[in-house]
């Protein structure tokens, strides 16, 4: 069925990864990121749960039709209408994949679907022979494996596989097993189906014990031959298999792998802060492969060491990830070539001329500010303009704030509201307090302030300020991005973004839907 010596990276951050609460993303932001992961050559991307809404079904849709380098997957529960739409979604894709899944944990057939285990087989066998009808790839997950009785997950895997399933996913979705034991469970389920040869075996693991990755290799070890992971580990809880570090630790330990992956791993460092930057959550400094200490060394022994031959200390090249030390020296004289240039060397395009002559004109605006230009700089200046909402109604205008020891913070904000300008006043227990009192002052959103995350996007003084704002109304989260030098005017924007997110009915988060 597939190439033993080849390992599948099958990627879940647009499905799973967006069920991180605030990790909500539009349709464009999940194609930009869509795109990057063809670029690093995944084999499958998940791009949503296309019965969620009509938000995921579009975005689904509109993936399957653009990415074809790729396998395009939707996850459809069971159930006639999830399959239904999910093959709807995908008629498009080059190359589409349907997966599905059903409980097969003790705890989940009592309590949650009510169903006994003959049922839930039966609604499996159903399920994948409906998804066969719009396409021979069929995924089939036992949702909680991790907790099922062996015996059981024998048995539907094996009607699972006789019925039309091409990949079998074993999912920990509670993260609740250990490495050698959910290795013990893969080996057996393996060895023990009779036609186990017929399909792929796959892992989902989370990360709720810190042991995601760990699972997932020790699985791989046992004969798994595909991995569902996201960048950076993004994912509800505590987050899933991180892609990055599995890759490296199979490609880094040839020496114990039987397999490798086919992914362009330059590409990871670049895919890391794209995810990172449309979602709002920061990778800490010390995360493997992609953190900014990850190749970084403070100690003088281990200096020393690198300095007289770097496999001292490092088991990898840090530019086998996309980490780089090009730096780009440019000022407001610089061309538009040379602008485009460098950014096409860090793997970013632009849809339009209107596109790059509205970066180039921020990228000057920037070069008035700073001395110095960084690859960071610049791909915060697109991640910014990706940021801004489709047909925003509220834009910034301008922002005068006024702080003094001793003194209480005030803040006059100017917006445009459709096309109107107004404006607003307010005091706060610090400027960028003020700055937002004085914009629901003017808006009266009325939502609730759940996150507000400053990152610097390079060292220095005069770096840009990376902002995060995450807001909260009636059932919706939405994050609001903004980037600047100035770290108050950074903040303003991140708020004026979240607020065009909630007007435009960002849809709540499809709760319950895990594998």
């Amino acid at each position: 069925m597939s190439n033993p010596d080849k390992l599948y990276i099958f990627d879940t951050t647009l499905r799973d990864g967006e069920q991180s609460p605030g990790a909500s993303m539009t349709k464009e932001e999940k194609l930009r990121i869509a795109k990057a992961l063809e670029k690093m050559r995944v084999d499958v991307i998940e791009a949503g749960f296309p019965i969620a809404s009509s938000g995921d079904f579009d975005a689904v849709q509109t993936i399957a039709r653009t990415i074809k380098d790729s396998t395009v997957c939707g996850l459809a529960r069971a159930l006639e209408g999830d399959i239904d739409r999910a093959g709807e979604a995908l008629r498009d894709a080059n190359s589409g994949r349907i997966h599905t899944f059903i409980a097969t944990s003790p705890i989940h057939m009592e309590k949650k679907l009510n169903m006994t285990p003959d049922q839930v087989v039966e609604q499996a066998v159903w399920a994948v022979k409906r998804a066969r009808k719009y396409t021979d790839n069929v995924e089939f997950s036992p949702e909680d494996a991790g907790r099922s009785d062996l015996d059981f997950l024998c048995r539907v895997i094996e009607q699972a596989i006789a019925a039309g399933a091409t990949t079998i996913n074993v999912p920990d979705t509670v993260g609740y097993n250990l490495p050698e034991q959910f290795a013990n469970t893969i080996g057996t389920l393996m060895e023990r189906i009779p036609n186990s040869d017929k399909a792929v075996f796959s892992v989902h693991c989370h990360n709720d014990l810190g042991l995601a990755v760990a699972n997932s290799l020790a699985a791989v070890s046992r004969g798994a031959r595909q991995v569902e992971c996201t960048i950076n580990g993004l994912g509800e809880r505590a987050g899933n298999a991180s892609l990055e570090e599995v890759v490296m630790a199979v490609r880094t330990r040839q020496d114990h792998f039987t397999c490798d992956t086919d992914l362009d791993t330059t590409q990871i460092v670049t895919c890391s802060r794209l995810v990172s930057g449309i979602t709002g959550f920061p990778v800490q400094p010390n995360k493997a492969i992609v953190g900014a200490n990850a190749f970084a060394h403070e100690s003088g022994i281990h200096q020393d060491g690198v300095l007289k031959n770097r496999e001292t200390y490092e088991i990898m090249r840090a530019e086998d990830v996309g980490w780089t030390e090009n730096r780009m020296v440019m000022g407001k004289h610089s061309g538009r070539n040379a602008f485009r240039t460098r950014l096409e060397e860090l793997g970013i395009t632009f849809e339009s001329e209107e596109e790059i002559n509205d970066a180039f004109r921020r990228f000057k605006d920037l070069a008035d500010k700073k001395h110095e230009i960084f690859d960071e700089d610049l791909q915060a200046l697109v991640s910014d303009a990706g940021f801004r909402a489709e047909n925003e109604r509220v834009k910034l205008v301008s922002l005068r704030v006024c702080s003094e020891t001793g003194e209480v913070p005030n803040a006059h904000v100017v917006l445009s509201v459709d096309d109107r300008e107004v404006s607003g006043d307010s005091s706060g227990s610090g400027p960028v307090d003020a700055a937002f009192k004085a914009i629901e002052s003017m808006i009266q959103s009325g939502a609730e302030l759940q996150l507000y995350s400053v990152n610097a996007i390079t060292s220095g003084t005069d770096a840009q300020g990376e902002v995060t704002v995450r807001l909260r109304k009636s059932g919706s989260i939405v994050n609001g991005q903004g980037a600047d030098t100035d770290i108050v005017i950074a903040s303003a924007k991140a708020y004026v973004n979240a607020v065009n997110k909630l007007n435009q009915g960002q849809r709540a988060h499809p709760q319950g839907v895990q594998v």
